[in-house]
């Protein structure tokens, strides 16, 4: 939800007959844009499907004249895949395997990061993962890919035999097995995706706060409560930049997570 589409019609000062926005509503977080038969787009849909088109064309142009002496361009498109490529991947999964996940890893990485950067973006200012969607089709990439190639190495009964560690005690087999299914099948995908809705979701949360809240105490009769409004844009402006950091670090833990859960797939002892 941006500033333009809040501060517009916002006015608390307004007369009782007059409708206010503020505080807002749960229907203001419904913003359809238009609709295609049953297919209702929104404003995040449409943010998403512009991060794909720009992030294709990114990678096109910084790489199809990769040179020994690098671009600017070629330069941090080479930086951004090594971290994900040293930093993440073979550090979670391991020399052995995980040049086959890079891929994976890359692009959920930076799907993920500009997404979130597109919160703090003029003009847009729209974090597509604040729509708890979004995360899910994330998360259910990830989901499927790890149990799969968990299945894959030890077969489905050995898979979850797998998810009992070896060496317990008979009695207990069977309340570690629940256990270790609920977080296997539950707890992993569920949290992975609420971690990243929930901390993009509040933080531009916050923001609106701080601008729309200014918006309004500017608005106000009172000299005093427009000389307030100051120090929430001020605040505002501060927490964009606090907000940049914890967009980038969202993107770092969901890879990383995965990472480590593809990895652990992929280990030959639970």
């Amino acid at each position: 939800m941006s500033f333009n589409v809040l501060a517009s019609p916002l006015g608390t000062m307004a007369p009782a007959e007059e409708v206010s926005h503020f505080p807002p509503t749960p229907e203001i977080f419904w913003q359809p844009m238009f609709s295609l038969g049953p297919v209702t787009v929104t404003r995040a849909m449409i943010v998403a499907a512009i991060s794909v088109v720009g992030i294709a064309w990114w990678l096109i142009a910084t790489t199809q004249r990769a040179a020994v002496v690098p671009s600017k361009g070629q330069f941090l498109t080479e930086g951004i895949y090594g971290f994900v490529r040293n930093g993440i991947a073979k550090d979670m999964i391991g020399s052995k395997d995980f040049l086959r996940f890079v891929p994976l890893l890359f692009a959920l990485f930076i799907f993920i990061l500009v997404n979130n950067l597109f919160g703090i973006t003029p003009f847009i200012q729209m974090p597509t993962m604040s729509r708890i969607g979004f995360p899910i089709a994330l998360v259910l990439i990830v989901y499927v890919v790890y149990h799969a190639i968990g299945i894959q190495k030890r077969g489905l009964v050995g898979y979850f035999k797998f998810l009992v560690p070896g060496g317990l005690p008979g009695w207990i087999a069977p309340f570690i097995f629940v256990l270790e299914f609920i977080t296997f099948f539950i707890t992993r995908p569920l949290t992975l995706a609420l971690r990243l809705f929930g901390n993009m979701f509040a933080g531009h949360m916050l923001l609106v706060v701080f601008i729309v809240g200014g918006w309004e105490l500017f608005l106000a009769d009172s000299f005093f409560l427009k000389l307030a409004a100051l120090p929430s844009w001020v605040l505002a402006f501060a927490f964009t930049l606090f907000e940049g950091l914890v967009q980038f670090l969202q993107a770092y833990v969901f890879t990383l997570l995965a990472a480590s859960y593809i990895g652990g797939a992929l280990a030959d002892e639970h």
